[in-house]
């Protein structure tokens, strides 16, 4: 491996190293703070990866965030802030429950019709941020935030009984979806089920890596996001790319839910599932917008999630997960932002010995010329 290539492969791995240790080592000093032992928590969630059914919850959370963060990353690319994806997920989750629970086709149209129906509407709820931005220069950022309380509200009306709502107890749902819109698990024996959308997220992340590094499309994405104005000035329409990448954005947003809906609740209710898309972007953040990286950032994150409640059979709050995740973000941001510093002046370093070494060289050269001259 060329040395440039290994300079490069120790500055996208530095920063998650440096932001993980930072946020243990401040997570201890909380714990120490409070009176508690700040090694055991840790012990403890580790302990708890162990087992075979925990393992299992890992990755059943882990693929709905790494949908969410992957949908968070494109808009990165684009130097674009989708803090919308919660409101996207959950409302495109809430249709797709609908239409699984009112519509009953075979398998094998059903379950598309779901995925499409998800994607639609995610898209076209991060499209409207889009066509705000691209039309009137509304940041992304308010865009997304209003579609958020909007989607809210959206939900809290298609529950009603007179809409889609069926009350169960003191439980909005929208009523159970018909069998054939059900992705069966893959059976774990004791340890439970993975949810079969698993694979769904695995490919998701292997057409995130091909379109983006080995497509036309990709290349004008990150062209866009790295220069707007050079990327103009080689034929892309900027307009056209930030209305893409919100589209596409939502329609993987809309996708996040789908894993828990198709293939545990069968419903959209009041236990579903919040706060996935905000969690995304810490995720998205900590995987340096890589499909590899994220992955391994959304298994961390559902571990804090899922070995976290052993914490208070121990005398702990399992809040410190929670901080912990706070931190990690925090510290994404800070490490990065000092790995970047770092980088520049390593090659400022490199660029300067260069030019050195090229008049030593020069000089050397004309003083030969002017032996051989004389």
């Amino acid at each position: 491996m060329k040395k440039f290539d290994k300079e490069r492969v120790l500055l996208a791995v530095a920063g998650p190293v440096i932001a993980l240790a930072v946020a243990f080592v401040l997570s201890a000093i909380v714990l120490i703070a409070s009176g508690k032992n700040p090694v055991e928590p840790f012990a403890l969630m580790f302990e708890q990866a162990g087992f075979s059914d925990i393992q299992v919850l890992i990755i059943n959370q882990a693929s709905m965030y790494y949908i969410a963060a992957l949908a968070v990353a494109i808009g990165f690319r684009m130097n674009l802030f989708n803090i919308g994806v919660d409101g996207q997920y959950q409302l495109a989750a809430m249709m797709a429950a609908i239409v699984g629970a009112h519509a009953s086709l075979p398998a094998a149209l059903q379950v598309p019709l779901l995925l499409l129906t998800a994607v639609l509407t995610g898209a076209f709820w991060s499209g409207i941020a889009g066509v705000l931005k691209i039309t009137r220069g509304v940041s992304e950022v308010v865009a997304t935030i209003m579609l958020n309380s909007i989607a809210t509200a959206v939900i809290g009306y298609l529950w009603l009984p007179d809409v889609f709502g069926v009350k169960i107890g003191n439980n909005n749902t929208t009523g159970e979806m018909h069998e054939s819109g059900w992705i069966p698990g893959i059976d774990m024996g004791a340890a439970g089920e993975v949810y079969g959308l698993v694979i769904l997220a695995v490919l998701l992340g292997i057409g995130y890596l091909l379109v983006l590094n080995r497509t036309r499309f990709g290349f004008d994405l990150r062209a866009s996001g790295a220069s707007e104005s050079a990327a103009a000035a080689s034929g892309v329409d900027p307009k056209r790319m930030v209305l893409t990448a919100m589209l596409i954005s939502g329609g993987l947003a809309g996708l996040a839910g789908l894993p828990i809906l198709m293939g545990d609740t069968h419903t959209y209710s009041l236990n579903f599932p919040t706060g996935i898309g905000f969690l995304g972007i810490g995720i998205a953040l900590l995987g340096r917008n890589s499909p590899v990286g994220i992955a391994f950032a959304a298994l961390l994150w559902a571990w804090l999630d899922k070995a976290s409640p052993e914490l208070d059979f121990h005398g702990y709050d399992k809040e410190i997960a929670v901080i912990m995740q706070g931190l990690i973000v925090l510290s994404v941001v800070v490490s990065y932002e000092a790995v970047r510093e770092w980088g520049l002046r390593r090659q400022q370093r490199r660029v300067g010995a260069e030019l050195a070494a090229g008049h030593v060289l020069g000089a050397t050269d004309n003083s030969k010329k002017e032996v051989a001259g004389r």
